[in-house]
């Protein structure tokens, strides 16, 4: 894969929590030139941007984040809030606490309440699966893809592991229906972000690519 086929699926990211106003307008400053799917920052900075671009490129927002045990109708008003404030697609963190006493009905529940809440708005579900059992993986497949989430997605970045291309692969074998997969959390090469894409992932969360392309370009001159 080229790099621009590689830009065109990634969420260029920025969650840092002592990100700035001119952080913001850098990152997407570099989502529009590169021609990124989006750009991915903390709620706290979506007016500002939808200000910024002026709907030149999508926004992306994280929600119950990064941890995901915030209650459901706490979620629910943070997605509204970030809708209102024009957010494009909302990243989503499951409770794993939820997952590791099986509570499977009350996960599926809240995802599906966030997606009413989003409504036709892309909503992805972050399972962070360093945290996970395979088995545990395999049954979130199952949740996620009978819920109305767009994506299960892999990784907050915050944790202590990211995507890795046997999870992405795992995934693969294991949605169903229209469910895609983003993979996020320690891509650092480009060598990376083709090998997750070629596994199954149709979007990327990374703060990386865009600088190695950059980089490359530089090189060049």
């Amino acid at each position: 894969m080229n790099p621009k086929e590689i830009l065109r699926c990634c969420d260029h990211t920025n969650l840092c929590v002592d990100m700035t106003l001119d952080d913001m307008k850098k990152l997407c400053d570099e989502g529009l030139e590169y021609h990124c799917a989006s750009v991915c920052l903390p709620p706290r900075f979506v007016k500002s941007a939808k200000e910024y671009l002026s709907g030149a490129l999508e926004i992306c927002t994280v929600i119950g984040f990064p941890n995901g045990y915030n209650t459901t109708a706490s979620k629910c008003f943070e997605a509204e809030d970030a809708l209102k404030n024009g957010a494009d697609e909302i990243d989503m963190v499951i409770p794993i606490c939820d997952v590791k006493d099986k509570k499977y009905s009350d996960i599926l529940e809240e995802i599906n309440k966030i997606k009413e809440t989003v409504g036709c708005h892309i909503l992805k579900v972050i399972v962070e699966t360093c945290k996970l059992t395979e088995a545990e993986k395999i049954k979130l497949c199952e949740i996620v893809s009978l819920s109305g989430a767009d994506y299960i997605k892999t990784s907050t970045g915050f944790s202590n592991g990211g995507a890795t291309v046997e999870d992405i692969e795992l995934f693969s074998r294991h949605i169903f229906g229209n469910t895609k997969i983003k993979a996020a959390g320690g891509i650092k090469t480009l060598h990376d972000a083709e090998m997750l894409l070629k596994a199954g992932a149709s979007r990327l969360g990374t703060s990386r690519i865009v600088a190695l392309v950059k980089e490359e370009r530089e090189a060049k001159l």
